[in-house]
């Protein structure tokens, strides 16, 4: 049975999407495992909290069903129950947060609900959230060690670890290079235990995940394999803006001078050090 729900007009739908992101790297490198829905919808309200803005554990968070189908580009159609189902199943997950106070570092890890309940406004097609008291420290009045990026450069991705990835590399500097163990990777995706062999995990988490990434955002990304022995160790992970294209290094004589080669002109010596890179 249909309740009548309408799309949001277009210019409030860009509004939507163009809303900002902002989690402490401490939930960017938790360890938890959440699904794609599960995952929108814990965006859809962090993307709600204005910057500088100090939450509470009476602040609550409100969210339709058409503005959940607009921001993310699903049906309308079964969006008030699917918003229902899949905020029930938010309710019984859980986050691991290492490390998780600098003051006392006795505390090895925290484990926390991400949302303590949730109310339900059948009539407006709308939920109301309230986030879990430990959860606040670490989505509001963030003034180091943050992850910020747009709700639009993750609301098209249909992989379950896309936006994991995603805002990985956004905390690891939006570009550059950076390298991690395969055990740490699988800790902080909820993975400990499965995908024993590299090529399931290549093919159902590492593959569709970049697909996401270099179809849907703002970056380019690849991966290399770094062995230990005969067992893959390590992820090397490359990435950038689309668009980024480096400036070609100046040459200057003196580096000409000093990597020329016997019999080798200016000109070769410059073109074989512009090829190299």
């Amino acid at each position: 049975m249909s309740l009548g729900y309408t799309m949001p007009p277009p210019n409030e739908v860009l509004l939507m999407k163009n809303l900002t992101v902002v989690k402490s790297n401490k939930v960017v490198e938790a360890g938890y495992r959440l699904s794609l829905n599960e995952q929108r919808l814990v965006l859809a309200c962090i993307a709600q909290i204005k910057k500088g803005q100090s939450l509470s554990v009476e602040d609550k968070f409100t969210i339709s069903a058409s503005e959940f189908a607009s921001m993310f580009d699903i049906p309308l159609d079964g969006a008030y129950t699917e918003l229902q189902k899949v905020s029930e199943r938010l309710y019984e997950r859980s986050v691991t947060i290492d490390s998780p106070d600098p003051e006392n570092p006795k505390i090895t890890f925290t484990r926390t609900r991400w949302i303590t309940s949730i109310s339900y406004i059948p009539g407006d097609g709308q939920l109301v959230l309230q986030f879990a008291p430990q959860m606040i420290p670490y989505i509001s009045l963030l003034e180091a060690e943050f992850t910020r990026y747009s709700l639009a450069s993750v609301a098209e991705m249909s992989s379950i670890y896309g936006i994991r990835f995603y805002e990985l590399m956004m905390q690891w500097g939006s570009f550059g290079e950076r390298m991690i163990e395969v055990p740490e990777l699988k800790k902080m995706l909820g993975l400990d235990g499965k995908y024993a062999a590299i090529k399931d995990f290549k093919c159902r988490v590492l593959d569709p995940a970049l697909h996401d990434i270099n179809t849907c955002s703002d970056l380019t990304a690849s991966y290399e394999q770094r062995k230990t022995g005969r067992r893959v160790s390590h992820l090397i992970f490359k990435f950038q803006p689309k668009g980024y294209t480096q400036k070609p290094k100046k040459i200057t004589k003196q580096h000409i001078e000093k990597h020329a080669r016997p019999g080798e002109t200016y000109q070769q010596v410059e073109l074989r050090l512009k090829a190299a890179g």
